[in-house]
């Protein structure tokens, strides 16, 4: 069983409480020995596969398969047409890791997404802007990173599509789930 689940703001990507206050996935009601493939900080947001296959581990998070993972971020200020070259071409990130190249671009408008609660801090004086990054590797907090590398720290992040599967076409809101069907699979699986 493969399922697809929006992951709010807020929840760890584990059944396990790090500390009493912190909520989980055992609060979603998901069916017995299933367990996240892959992970998203507790402060980002969007799809997030689980499942009790073993099988479809590697294929999603080994390196050489270089599945990507798109993503939707909010950053603070406006990033420049150089600034985000600098993401595509690959950068060195806090740690001292070189990113592969990505596809990084400015979107013209929000997103059509839901809120998020509590709502993201909005400053008169900083103007922010939604671009969206499709990656092929997931190191802790890397897209994070990476902006911040170029001076634009993310202020709200969500990851929209795995493969060829995205949120809109499952139709999901936050906190929702639903077992995959084959056809869905398949678009997970596609690079």
């Amino acid at each position: 069983m493969i399922i697809a689940f929006f992951k709010p703001y807020g929840v760890l990507s584990q059944f396990t409480p790090e500390h009493p206050t912190h909520r989980t996935l055992a609060e979603f009601g998901f069916p017995p020995r299933v367990y996240p493939v892959g992970r998203l900080d507790r402060d980002s947001e969007g799809l997030l596969i689980l499942s009790d296959e073993a099988w479809i581990v590697p294929r999603l998070l080994e390196p050489r398969y270089r599945h990507p993972r798109t993503y939707l971020a909010l950053v603070e200020g406006i990033p420049s047409t150089d600034q985000l070259n600098q993401l595509r071409r690959g950068i060195t990130i806090k740690g001292g890791y070189r990113t592969r190249p990505c596809i990084a671009y400015l979107l013209d408008a929000a997103p059509p997404i839901p809120d998020r609660f509590p709502p993201v801090r909005y400053r008169k004086t900083v103007p922010d802007r939604w671009v969206q990054i499709t990656l092929t590797e997931g190191k802790n907090r890397q897209v994070r990173r990476m902006f911040a590398a170029i001076g634009h720290p993310v202020l709200r992040l969500i990851r929209v599509a795995i493969g060829q599967l995205t949120l809109q076409e499952l139709g999901i809101l936050p906190g929702q789930w639903k077992v995959l069907e084959r056809d869905e699979i398949q678009r997970l699986l596609a690079r």
